[in-house]
């Protein structure tokens, strides 16, 4: 009997989440700060899309044509239901990467992107991948991958085996995978509190069982529990990739581009004196325990100059998409918590604070009375953007002809809001992408395509879709019993919907 699953977790859906780095739109501000050319970006691929939330998001919000496939066939008829909803033209299939890559009817790609598969998947299928990207990815085309990374994953991978192990010899099979998972998170921390010499050793490994147990089960099973783990070091990728001719660009994480939030003077003195650039990436992540990467790589990089550098960052447009009193100027990286200048970014936002978009040109003459150089102000925007107060925006004439696809999405995942929290993303054709939209914001929205206005009237028609499944309100860990409880705190909800959020919505279109 043939196992259709590769030793990979089936059994289990994935998560429904959306992971902004596989938008490429946001490839053209990375690749301006590490000053290189961005292709448009006419076709793309997703390889294992999961239950298709980013590849359907990216499909609706732009007129790149999207395809890709997933080998469970649950989770590629989801995506496939989201993809006939928004009438987005995106190809989604179920078949396992070798038959996917064999198609004879996929276009070359200008954009092929890989979310975490990577790590979970045979040397088999790795090969396969690689030798797909070689074919199908065109020159000038970039490729986004992310994987688990070495160093920061050794001390816990020891720790991961044993768990697996477990699960697999202890755990009863008929009792499903979250089960196992239970089994096996409760047995090492019955191991733990024996202060075995290995927790001595990595005295984080405790701290991090904690963490894993508060998780998702659903994640935790793909996360940890396939038959194929492998994080790798960033030099090992590279070697993986060198037959597709791609050569790495940048990272897709763009607090990764700020070196002050993540490096001492001294680590970045240090790499300056690396001449070579993939081995001062591989030092750079020892410096930073670097865990997990997510980067974009290129069929053939292509410099820009200072001046074509400069000219494009100025006709870049952003838009702020966080309340301006609700931005902090506080942002976490590889050294903690980095304070933002108020000198350099106040007058930003508060310049972006009516959320219309803003090329980056006209945000310089805006503020050009500003003691602020031109370099000051693009790291801001990188430092903005990463931090996700920021998005890049895509031309008025292609969100224009997204909006009618996005519009059909978000009424039908609005829709399911009505039953349940998995999902928490709409599509927005300002920014090509996804946009955090939680379940009681989905029904608010619900609500006002009604014709509800008023928070006490979005509150009442909200409660009654909860009240007519018994669902009620947990505040600060109680349940609210009463009709008036749950009706004062939609209320409050509402309230604050209409006054912070719903003007961020209706500029990014969702609204």
């Amino acid at each position: 009997m043939t196992d259709w699953t590769s030793g990979y977790i089936a059994d289990i859906g994935y998560t429904y989440g959306y992971y902004q780095e596989l938008n490429p739109l946001r490839v053209r501000l990375a690749f301006l700060d590490a000053g290189l050319v961005s292709p448009e970006m006419g076709n793309a691929c997703e390889l294992g899309f999961g239950q298709g939330m980013s590849i359907n998001l990216h499909a609706s919000a732009s007129v790149t044509q999207w395809c890709g496939t997933d080998f469970n066939p649950s989770q590629a008829g989801f995506g496939q239901e989201l993809a006939v909803v928004s009438d987005s033209g995106a190809k989604l299939y179920d078949e396992a990467f070798a038959d996917f890559a064999g198609r004879s009817d996929l276009p070359d790609f200008d954009y092929i992107g890989v979310h975490g598969i990577w790590s979970w998947i045979s040397d088999e299928n790795r090969g396969v991948i690689v030798d797909f990207i070689r074919r199908k990815l065109k020159v000038g085309g970039v490729l986004y991958i992310s994987y688990n990374t070495l160093p920061g994953w050794a001390a816990f991978a020891p720790m991961r085996h044993l768990m697996t192990q477990h699960a697999e010899v202890i755990g009863t099979e008929g009792h499903g995978i979250v089960s196992r998972i239970n089994g096996a998170l409760d047995f090492t921390e019955k191991l733990l509190v024996t202060n075995p010499a290995y927790a001595r050793a990595n005295p984080q490994i405790v701290d991090r069982i904690k963490k894993i147990k508060e998780q998702n089960r659903h994640y935790l099973a793909h996360e940890y529990f396939n038959r194929d783990w492998h994080p790798m070091h960033f030099a090992t990728m590279a070697q993986w990739l060198e037959p597709a001719k791609v050569g790495y660009a940048c990272s897709a994480h763009y607090l990764d581009h700020i070196d002050a939030a993540n490096l001492t003077v001294e680590q970045q003195d240090f790499l300056k004196e690396i001449p070579d650039a993939m081995l001062r990436e591989s030092v750079r992540d020892f410096m930073v325990n670097q865990q997990f990467r997510r980067d974009y790589w290129v069929k053939g990089a292509r410099k820009l100059s200072m001046l074509e550098q400069a000219e494009a960052y100025r006709r870049q447009k952003v838009m702020l998409t966080t309340q301006r009193h609700d931005v902090s100027l506080k942002v976490n990286g590889a050294l903690g918590e980095v304070t933002m200048n108020e000198a350099i970014y106040n007058p930003i936002l508060d310049l972006l604070a009516d959320y219309k978009p803003k090329t980056i040109g006209q945000i310089e003459q805006a503020i050009k009375e500003k003691t602020m150089t031109f370099a000051q102000l693009t790291q801001a925007i990188m430092m903005l953007t990463g931090a996700g107060h920021l998005a890049v925006v895509q031309d008025d004439g292609l969100a224009a002809k997204a909006k009618k696809h996005t519009d059909k999405l978000n009424a039908h995942l609005i829709n399911k809001a009505r039953g349940g929290t998995d999902i928490s993303y709409l599509a927005s054709p300002v920014s090509g992408g996804g946009v955090t939209v939680g379940r009681f914001q989905q029904l608010f929205l619900l609500a006002l395509s009604q014709g509800k206005k008023q928070p006490a009237d979005l509150a009442a028609h909200v409660w009654q879709i909860l009240a007519a499944q018994g669902q009620k309100i947990v505040k600060e860990g109680k349940i609210l019993e009463t009709t008036e409880e749950n009706l004062a705190e939609l209320t409050a909800q509402a309230t604050t919907f209409v006054e912070k959020q719903l003007p961020i919505l209706k500029a990014l279109q969702i609204a």
